[in-house]
């Protein structure tokens, strides 16, 4: 429904991809009888492989291709990079919008006189020293990868992607073949708040599962919601999704439980059914009120403890 809206928007027709498509089952259901009912989970994540990221590079063939990834500026995480190498990914709602990949081969120690070259051609004059030092400084034990890139895009971000742009016309990547790419000049970095406000700045407004709804417990008020997009019975879900999926939604709680047997659960530690026990659903919503208490405390901390949510996990690849 939400695509539908941005049909509209947009006045283009997306091309929504589908596997199986000629199976009179649901797509889903028809790889889950491929996988003899062993349902997809963090350690064997075959939906994102078979459902998404199969289609997509079927329906892309062997064109040339850049693929946007929406992750945003305030998420720590990787996406999607195809192994193919006329798919090439761009991240352009990040500070750093080049894919690992590009950016490993760029700041290779032994293509440092290569982009060396490179950077004293396209950085800005005023930068252009301490951008050669940074360049020219191999990667160490005592001298890491990230560190190097940090040091250069912090040093000058514009001409870390001037640069890099123009090393790609040295290589086979799709964007090998253009002469100019307009998103190099961009350094706005999209964080959630920010998507927001685009959605609703555009007149599409926000996903209606976002919305938050109240809840009471033990005399205190939270408050709940679907925080991605995704399957109704994603694996990833904090139990407090699971919670709010149940009490707003119940036929598609149903249709997930239907789904677990013979010891297949979408929650490693615990099935769907035992979820749901009155006591469980009260300890649930009791643990996300603490959570969002202690988060407003920690807020600022930068201990691995306190960024975790521990009964979140992020996806690399599905929420993209």
């Amino acid at each position: 429904q939400y695509l539908d809206k941005i049909e509209g928007l947009l006045g283009k027709k997306i091309i929504k991809l589908e596997k199986h498509k000629g199976s009179h089952k649901d797509p889903f259901d028809h790889v889950l009888d491929e996988y003899g009912g062993y349902l997809p989970s963090t350690m064997s994540r075959w939906c994102t492989q078979k459902l998404k990221l199969e289609p997509f590079e079927e329906f892309v063939g062997d064109d040339s291709v850049i693929s946007y990834v929406a992750i945003r500026g305030d998420e720590d995480r990787e996406g999607y990079v195809s192994t193919k190498s006329n798919i090439q990914t761009i991240f352009p709602f990040r500070k750093i919008i080049w894919s690992v990949d590009v950016l490993s081969l760029f700041f290779h120690n032994e293509n440092i006189l290569k982009t060396s070259l490179i950077y004293s051609n396209v950085a800005d004059n005023k930068y252009h020293k301490r951008g050669l030092e940074i360049i020219n400084k191999p990667q160490s034990a005592g001298y890491k990868f990230s560190q190097k890139i940090n040091e250069l895009i912090d040093h000058d971000i514009i001409s870390f992607n001037k640069a890099i742009f123009a090393f790609l016309q040295t290589t086979n990547y799709p964007l090998s073949s253009g002469n100019d790419f307009h998103i190099i000049n961009n350094i706005d970095i999209i964080g959630l708040e920010d998507v927001k406000k685009i959605l609703i700045d555009q007149g599409l407004g926000l996903p209606p599962y976002t919305q938050e709804f109240e809840f009471e417990i033990n005399g205190k008020k939270g408050r709940y919601n679907r925080t991605r997009s995704g399957c109704y019975f994603c694996f990833y879900q904090r139990k407090i999704e699971w919670i709010w999926l149940y009490e707003r939604h119940p036929d598609l709680y149903q249709k997930a439980m239907e789904y677990e047997k013979d010891g297949y659960t979408w929650s490693e530690e615990e099935s769907l059914q035992d979820l749901i026990k009155p006591e469980r659903i009260i300890q649930i919503k009791e643990d996300h009120l603490k959570k969002v208490e202690l988060n407003g405390k920690v807020k600022s901390s930068k201990l691995l403890i306190d960024i975790l949510d521990d009964d979140a996990i992020n996806c690399v690849n599905c929420f993209v």
